[in-house]
């Protein structure tokens, strides 16, 4: 087939582009012919949260990524709709994760149907989880303009029903792939060496752009458990402030965490994420509310247990005492959950689970999955 991936990669940075790159590898390993179509401008800077949008990573090799799309320019929305419309592939595949993409999505693929092209839209999010005005609008312009979906997760999947409650349009759910793609497994000592950390020691691992509903608070008043404090358990906070940073460092000062808690608080290239998770015993996510995350699944990459909160696909991805532990979206809950890690060693029984439930995440059961939509 010849096929269309729009949306993020490079030289935009960032999980959506991560994961559009990794598909179109998929891709083409099956032998299909495939063209990313990125953006001239992804976001307007004033939008942006953070403090580029921009990898510092070398191209990717062997992709073919053309950047035609502004997504605040509807002359663009058409130029690139009548591109495609030329190209002639089989297949669109598009990433929805933000409203705000959705007229600039919606009227692209609106502008590139013709009969033998199939519409498939990846929902990462459908219902965001920061709301604003127009958010449901704007997606249901964007639903309407494909022909099927696929989920990452099983909320997301009901979710569809709020804009085609007559199902109209064929969907499935298939949970998010391995992040494969991050480097070599690093021993504990040769990753903590790396980011300059003493080789013992015990590690909990935040990791991922911080964003308030992502629970980073949650976790340092966790951390402030005693029990934890004389166990010498200690937190790296790895990834871009999206937000402001003040509350957090206030709430480091008024626990007294500053020497338990290691901040690397700026963007994580690819070439350093396999250090973050090689150092950790355990890698959380006490977000307050979620679809699904990649970094789960870069977590299970490198065989590593996780803490995650029972809050949208997370308990799907994570089986509570196999692959790690699922809490409450409370402070106590999760410093419970930590302490239970460590006391009762429970790392080496987690990673057994670990290993056996990754086997679910292939990416050619993602692709069969969306192959099973155009059937």
């Amino acid at each position: 087939m010849r096929i269309a991936i729009l949306g993020p990669a490079w030289p935009y940075r960032g999980g959506i582009a991560a994961f559009n790159e990794r598909l179109a590898r998929q891709y083409q390993a099956e032998g299909h012919e495939v063209e990313i179509i990125t953006f001239t401008l992804q976001y307007p800077s004033f939008l942006f949260p953070g403090k580029t949008q921009f990898s510092e990573e070398p191209a990717p090799e062997g992709l073919e990524i053309s950047r035609r799309i502004n997504s605040v320019n509807p002359f663009s929305w058409l130029r690139v709709g009548r591109y495609l419309r030329r190209r002639r592939p089989d297949l669109i595949v598009t990433p929805f994760w933000l409203p705000f993409m959705a007229p600039c999505f919606g009227t692209i693929l609106r502008c590139a149907k013709r009969k033998g092209c199939r519409r498939v839209a990846i929902l990462h999010n459908l219902i965001p989880h920061e709301h604003r005005i127009g958010d449901r609008q704007f997606a249901s312009y964007f639903i309407r303009s494909n022909d099927a979906f696929i989920t990452l997760s099983r909320s997301v999947l009901e979710d569809i029903d709020q804009f085609d409650p007559k199902r109209k349009r064929p969907r499935v759910y298939s949970p998010h792939p391995i992040y494969d793609h991050y480097g070599q497994t690093l021993t504990t000592g040769e990753a903590r060496k790396a980011i300059g950390l003493r080789e013992e020691g015990r590690y909990v691992l935040f990791f991922g752009f911080i964003r308030e509903y992502k629970g980073l608070d949650l976790l340092l008043s966790a951390m402030a458990d005693e029990r934890l404090e004389q166990m010498g358990v200690k937190l790296i906070v790895a990834g871009e402030f999206y937000g402001d940073p003040k509350p957090y460092m206030e709430q480091l000062r008024s626990l007294d965490l500053g020497s338990r808690v290691v901040m690397h608080t700026e963007f994580i290239p690819d070439h350093e994420v396999n250090r973050y998770f090689c150092a950790a015993d355990i890698v959380a996510q006490p977000y307050k509310s979620a679809t699904q995350s990649g970094v789960s699944q870069i977590a299970y990459n490198f065989e590593k247990p996780m803490l995650v909160t029972n809050v949208g696909g997370l308990p799907e991805i994570v089986p509570d005492g196999k692959a790690g532990f699922v809490v409450a979206p409370d402070a106590q809950h999760i410093a419970n959950a930590l302490v239970r890690f460590y006391k009762e060693d429970w790392n080496d029984r987690l990673t057994e689970g670990v290993r056996d439930e990754k086997k679910r995440y292939l990416w050619d059961s993602f692709t069969a999955a969306i192959a099973g939509l155009l059937k």
